[in-house]
């Protein structure tokens, strides 16, 4: 199925991503050991939960952001199975979901297949070398939604230790632009967007 849905990609020409790249820096082999295993754990993005409060506290969250992502995936299992992984992905990472939805929306626009022009791939427009470095070195699984979004978020989890928190700084490092703020403030711009109207 993979291997269809690339050579599917391979027939389009690529869809250009707007958003810029993140830059490969050395990592410690203590780092690159911990990203490799972050990245290799490969359970399914299905939550349990303890409480059934939290449990309906995440079906009203996928709900809404169901009916939000609507315009952009029209398939309800598509968009339902990308939500879940989000959301899955996210919370592995210690994310908050709608910080990644306003990056997946900054990055791709919620394209799976975007490839940037410095050649990032998919929704969270991972570099290729980030798979040699802690990957299998397969770039093609970057078009992979799980895998994308996993590598999307273990690497800004990454950014996020390495800034000590900061969060702006982060986001200028996840794109290749760290200190200017056009990147960061169009992600928290966008991150409005995926917010429960409770937490506005």
């Amino acid at each position: 199925m993979l291997a269809g849905a690339a050579v599917c990609a391979g027939a389009l020409p690529p869809l250009q991503a707007r958003a810029g790249a993140q830059v490969e820096e050395p990592l410690a082999d203590a780092v690159r050991s911990a990203l490799a295993a972050s990245i290799a754990n490969s359970a399914p993005p299905k939550p349990r939960f303890e409480q059934i409060e939290d449990r309906l506290a995440y079906l009203r969250w996928l709900g809404a952001m169901s009916e939000k992502l609507k315009p952009k995936k029209t398939e309800p299992q598509t968009r339902i199975e990308f939500l879940e992984t989000v959301w899955y992905e996210a919370k592995r990472a210690g994310l908050e979901p709608s910080l990644v939805l306003g990056l997946v929306q900054v990055e791709s626009g919620f394209r799976k297949y975007a490839i940037s022009s410095a050649g990032a791939r998919g929704y969270m427009q991972v570099m290729p070398f980030w798979t040699q470095l802690i990957g299998d070195g397969q770039a093609s699984r970057l078009f992979h939604m799980q895998t994308n979004l996993r590598f999307g978020c273990v690497i800004l989890r990454h950014y996020l230790d390495r800034e000590q928190g900061d969060l702006y700084l982060a986001l200028g490092r996840y794109n290749g632009s760290r200190g200017r703020p056009e990147y960061p403030n169009a992600v928290f711009g966008a991150r409005k967007r995926w917010l429960l109207d409770a937490e506005r």
